[in-house]
């Protein structure tokens, strides 16, 4: 037999830093009664820097879900719950799993504010707060017809889509991106937006049911220990195997009919008469069936929820302990010596230089070219790159009928379409360079950022355009050094199924370490540049450089060693 769950059964402490910020019981009704509190329904984009108005519209048809907010906040700080990838190492490959928690109790129990509450005692800026609440099956219209009337039971097994549970938790563990429904608690229905998430340090999922699926729970009345405990060694390779720890939230009945009737009448537009009947008939009897059973299943069982700031504290430092030993750390030493004396890849392509293009690099990196012609010879290399990067997509033959009335064989565009993707803020100065030459593409941004605590990389915002995975995507950046960045906007890309080799990795101006980067993790990636320098600082800045590219572009302040603007902001 397995030893029981621990219980943390101590009374909540008075001095908690938890309890300064909100008291317990008010914390728990705007959680559980306002549930998804809708005022901070702010998107990423003020994380976006200035810019400036002299800019032609661009035509972006974007993939981002505006339905739930991917922010919370809290008194000290925000916490970015879409999550970002995970940092890779120099192979560009994901070192360790994400940390996931599993957070299961009754209905109205207060898990997602006991997982609120985790997140804020946890400092970590990057989390992924997942629902099961949002992997409702699509009803069928007989099932519609049962749910308007308040006679089709949403806390039974069945009404989980446990397969896509399980697939979507796998791979925000191994750092991929997702897509989860929105399900409308008002028509019982799944939403046509969707919102894209991806893995982070840590996972939480919350849910009546988190920590099994119907193969588990089936027949469970009446169970005994022993049963169980097989049952569930079936399901060792799914989903518990997906939680490195299982939380218990275990509340007063009372409490939770209080909690759900206001939740309910307020948000969901039931009528209280509805909502007595549906917890009769379908919620009481589901939790004494299938619910409560899996407290044995957990590792710590949280009585009176939100209220037991003990508890939550004793699970933040188990989970401290638990990500210092998977801290991960983007090792530079390690992608400087990777590939030193190695030829340069065949992947990569350097614009020729002629006088002409080496003329150009002798204005734009002096020191003393004034800004203005530093834009307009920056802007004619990035008109050359582009053109020469063209010549790199797929072309088929064609004929056409010339105005003489007669046949010319040609060539035509193969793909179905080119989208931009400019990592900003520099490469945000390539777009009109692109927009010159292909009429009507599509754009999107990436803003990646150094955490100045970890040195990692970071994905702070992104925009792309819906059905990017058919396009050819040229990735725009002005300066690579080390590659961290690029790396990070590839894996993104590759996230949204965006072809490896249908990506096209453009810059002014790389480093030799920069390129054996990219190419090395990402082999089939087209890399183009207009020169490449061989060395880069012991502070990762290249040599001889080009100086603090956006700095020059914009005009804002230089940083006082002159760096590279890409290295300061991102690293790479």
């Amino acid at each position: 037999m397995a030893a029981p769950p621990a219980r943390a059964d101590a009374d909540p402490s008075p001095t908690s830093p938890l309890t300064a910020r909100d008291p317990p019981g008010r914390q728990a009704e705007k959680n559980e009664t306002a549930c998804e509190d809708r005022s901070n329904a702010e998107s990423l984009d003020r994380l976006l820097p200035p810019v400036g108005t002299g800019h032609s519209p661009r035509k972006r048809t974007t993939s981002q879900c505006k339905s739930e907010p991917p922010l919370l906040r809290t008194s000290k700080r925000t916490i970015y719950t879409a999550g970002r990838p995970p940092w890779y190492n120099e192979h560009g490959t994901q070192s360790k799993e994400a940390f996931a928690i599993g957070l299961g109790g009754g209905s109205a129990s207060g898990k997602t504010t006991v997982a609120r509450m985790i997140i804020e005692a946890l400092d970590v800026p990057w989390v992924v707060l997942l629902s099961m609440d949002s992997f409702y099956k699509v009803l069928t219209e007989q099932q519609q017809e049962q749910a308007a009337h308040n006679n089709f039971n949403f806390d039974h097994p069945d009404a989980f889509d446990f397969d896509l549970i399980i697939s979507t938790l796998k791979k925000l563990k191994q750092g991929k991106s997702v897509k989860v429904p929105v399900y409308d608690f008002t028509t019982h229905s799944r939403k046509r937006d969707w919102k894209t998430l991806y893995g982070a340090n840590v996972i939480i999922f919350e849910g009546i049911m988190a920590f099994a699926d119907k193969t588990l729970l089936e027949g469970l009345v009446p169970v005994s220990p022993c049963r169980l405990l097989a049952s569930s060694r079936s399901l060792a390779h799914r989903l518990h195997q997906l939680l490195d720890m299982k939380i218990f939230v275990d509340t007063d009945s009372d409490i939770r009919l209080v909690r759900r009737l206001r939740r309910d009448i307020s948000e969901r537009g039931r009528d209280i008469e509805g909502v007595i009947k549906q917890y009769n008939k379908f919620v009481k009897p589901s939790f004494d069936q299938y619910i409560q059973p899996t407290m044995r299943l957990a590792d710590i069982v949280v009585p009176r929820g939100s209220g037991n700031t003990v508890a939550i504290d004793l699970i933040v430092q188990h989970v401290h302990s638990q990500l210092e030993e998977r801290k991960l750390r983007w090792d530079m030493a390690a992608l400087a010596s990777a590939h030193q004396c190695h030829p340069l890849p065949q992947t990569l392509s350097v614009l020729k230089s002629t006088p002409q293009v080496r003329g150009m690099h002798t204005i734009i990196r002096d020191k003393e070219t004034s800004r203005d012609e530093f834009i307009f010879y920056s802007k004619r290399l990035m008109r050359l790159l582009i053109e020469h990067a063209l010549s790199f997509l797929p072309f088929q033959d064609c004929v056409v009928r010339t105005p003489q009335g007669q046949d010319y064989a040609g060539k035509c565009y193969a793909g179905k379409q080119i989208t931009g993707v400019s990592i900003l803020r520099a490469g945000e100065t390539m777009e009109p360079a692109l927009r010159a030459v292909c009429k009507d593409v599509r754009i999107g941004t990436i803003l990646i950022q150094t955490n100045q605590l970890t040195g990692e990389p970071e994905l702070h915002y992104l925009r792309l355009p819906k059905d990017i995975s058919d396009d050819h995507v040229i990735l725009m950046d002005c300066t690579v050094s080390t590659g961290a960045a690029a790396m990070m906007a590839v894996r993104v890309l590759l996230d949204h199924d965006v072809p490896e080799d249908k990506i096209f990795l453009l810059s002014l101006l790389m480093a030799e370490m920069g390129v054996h980067s990219v190419a090395y993790a990402f082999p089939r990636v087209r890399i183009i540049t207009t020169a490449v320098d061989k060395r880069v600082n012991d502070l990762f800045r290249i040599i001889p450089g080009i100086g603090n590219f956006g700095d020059r572009y914009f005009g804002t302040d230089a940083v006082p060693d002159g760096s590279d603007e890409e290295e300061v902001a991102y690293t790479g």
